[in-house]
C-alpha cells in the first residue's frame, strides 16, 4: 500500500478484527529525536467504500496537516491491510468498528473527516456517541436509499446478489486493472484525466488482499446503504459538507435536502462543480483549502 512519505502503519483491536492506520512518526514530522505528536489534537481520515476503497483514498491530503494535528488514517474493517473477516457485512458493523476505533485511539473528542458511505456512516456513530466526536467534515455523505430511494433494488444490486455470480464479477470485473479503472472513470471521477497509474495501482493492491470480496460485494449488493434522512436530524456535532456535483450515486440535490434536515449542526454545504464522488482524489489541493477552512469555522462555532 502506498504511504506518505513520514508516516508508518500502526494497527488496534476491534471487535471484527485488527484495524491497520496510517500516522506521522518519522521524518520530516518527527524533526527532533525528542518530537512527538502525542500534544498536538486527533485529525482522524475515514475511506469510503467501493472496489479497492483504503486509507489511500486520503493520502494526498492528510500530510498537509501532519505538522498541527496528530493524523491517524485507518483502513476499515475488510479494506486495504486491516482484517478481512469472512462475513456479510452490515451497516452496524461500521458504525460499531468507528467508535472503538475512536475510543482506543483517541482520548478526547476529535475532528473526523469522512466520505461517502462512510461520512453517513459516520453520522451515525455521531448521533450514537457524541462526546467522541468535536467535528465532522464529510464529503458526499450519503446513505444510497436516501428519501425513500433504495439502492439495493437497483440492477446492478440484484445482479452482484446472485451466488457464485457475485464471486465471478468481483474476480473478473472489479479486481482487476481494467475493472478498477473503469469503476474509476465512470463511477467515481467527473474528470478521468484527472486519473493516474498510482491511484489505479493503489485501488487494485486493497481489492486483491484475500476475502476483500466480502465487503466489496457487502457495498456493492447495498447491504450498507440505509436512508440517512431517518437520521440525519439527530445530529448535535458541527459539520460540514463538500459534495461533488457529479457525483454518480447521489446528486448534490440529495445532499442539500439532507443539511436542510438540520442546519443547526450542518454549518456548511458546499458544492463543487465538475467534481465526483471523491474531491479528495480529484482536486486534493482545493479539499486541503475548504478542510482548513472549515476546521477553524466549526471550532469557533463549537
Amino acid at each position: 500500500m502506498l504511504v506518505p512519505l513520514g508516516f508508518g502503519q500502526r494497527s488496534t483491536v476491534t471487535s471484527l478484527g485488527r484495524m491497520v492506520y496510517y500516522t506521522a512518526e518519522k521524518l520530516p514530522w518527527m524533526r527532533l529525536p525528542t518530537s512527538s505528536s502525542d500534544n498536538l489534537p486527533n485529525l482522524v481520515f475515514f475511506h469510503g467504500f467501493g472496489g479497492g476503497s483504503s486509507a489511500y483514498e486520503w493520502s494526498k491530503v492528510y500530510p498537509a496537516f501532519a505538522a498541527e494535528y496528530r493524523i491517524l488514517a485507518p483502513d476499515l474493517i475488510g479494506w486495504g491491510r486491516s482484517e478481512h473477516p469472512p462475513r456479510n457485512y452490515k451497516v452496524e458493523d461500521y458504525i460499531t468498528t468507528l467508535i472503538e476505533f475512536l475510543e482506543k485511539t483517541c482520548g478526547s473528542p476529535t475532528d473526523v473527516i469522512a466520505s461517502s458511505l462512510t461520512g453517513a456512516i459516520a453520522i451515525r456513530a455521531a448521533i450514537a456517541r457524541p462526546d467522541l466526536f468535536k467535528s465532522l467534515i464529510l464529503t458526499t455523505p450519503a446513505g444510497l436509499s436516501d428519501f425513500g430511494e433504495d439502492y439495493s433494488r437497483s440492477f446492478f444490486a440484484k445482479i452482484v446478489s446472485t451466488p457464485i455470480l457475485d464471486r465471478l464479477l468481483y474476480s473478473t470485473g472489479i479486481a482487476t486493472d481494467g475493472g478498477i479503472r473503469s469503476f474509476l472513470e465512470q463511477r467515481q471521477f467527473a474528470d478521468s484525466r484527472r486519473i493516474y497509474q498510482e491511484i489505479v495501482d493503489a485501488y487494485l493492491e486493497s481489492a486483491s488482499q484475500p476475502n476483500a470480496e466480502y465487503a466489496a460485494l457487502s457495498f456493492v449488493r447495498g447491504d450498507l446503504c440505509f436512508d440517512l434522512s431517518l437520521y440525519v436530524t439527530e445530529l448535535t456535532t458541527p459539520t460540514a459538507i463538500i459534495w461533488g456535483e457529479k457525483s454518480q450515486f447521489t446528486g448534490p440535490d440529495i445532499g442539500q435536502r439532507l443539511a436542510n434536515l438540520n442546519p443547526a449542526a450542518i454549518k456548511v454545504f458546499q458544492p463543487l462543480e465538475n467534481v465526483g464522488l471523491t474531491p479528495q482524489l480529484e482536486i486534493p489541493a482545493v479539499t486541503i483549502g475548504l478542510i482548513r477552512q472549515y476546521l477553524s469555522l466549526l471550532t469557533v462555532d463549537s
